[in-house]
């Protein structure tokens, strides 16, 4: 007696998720996420509704996704600045400079960030996305804490750092904001040196 050959499993994928992942993320980014189509995901990812659902669920289940991705990326990338032996200062502005740089970024303008960009007018009827913004805000917070807290010594007489923490993590919110809305290269630097020098003290 022949035994039965065991069932082949569908087609692997042919496509790489996170490329399908990030072109997904840039029509969030363009439209924000109540305005983003299925049919908008599909062409922008070169799949069908059936590929798309098969990874990643619904569209709720890719933006999420496409967040939390987001959002370990930009902590990543605090930790690794914070992390390198500079200056309050330096570190700082590198910081800030990263992040101009890539809020001004964008296929069909400046963006900037993926997360305050959609997130925010989301999360008001997302609990999913309210928690995820409110967890990311509170994480900046953490790490720019940190970050002071080792450097007391550098920071403008007079200012804590808690207060300095809140004001980096305003200052990267900002920075967002100004770029989507069209502030240029020059605009940007000159609200990051105004960051620098309120937390350090005038150079």
């Amino acid at each position: 007696m022949v035994q039965n050959e065991p069932r082949r499993r569908g087609r692997p994928r042919s496509f790489d998720e996170g490329q399908v992942l990030e072109k997904a993320r840039g029509v969030f980014w363009n439209l924000g996420y109540a305005a983003t189509s299925l049919d908008d995901l599909a062409a922008a990812t070169g799949l069908n509704r059936p590929s798309l659902y098969a990874a990643f669920g619904d569209k709720h289940a890719l933006y999420i996704r496409a967040l939390k991705e987001s959002r370990d990326a930009g902590l990543a990338g605090m930790r690794q600045v914070f992390g390198a032996e500079l200056s309050l200062r330096d570190a700082l502005k590198m910081l800030f400079a990263g992040a101009i740089a890539a809020y001004m970024k964008g296929d069909i303008g400046q963006r900037g960030c993926f997360i305050i960009g959609t997130a925010v007018t989301q999360s008001v009827e997302d609990a999913e996305a309210r928690a995820l913004v409110a967890g990311f805000v509170s994480e900046m917070d953490a790490i720019f804490l940190e970050r002071f807290e080792r450097a007391q010594n550098e920071l403008a007489p007079g200012v804590a750092p808690a207060q300095a923490a809140a004001m980096g993590t305003a200052t990267l919110h900002t920075l967002a904001i100004r770029a989507r809305t069209g502030d240029d290269h020059p605009a940007l630097k000159r609200v990051a040196a105004a960051a620098v020098d309120i937390i350090c003290g005038p150079a």
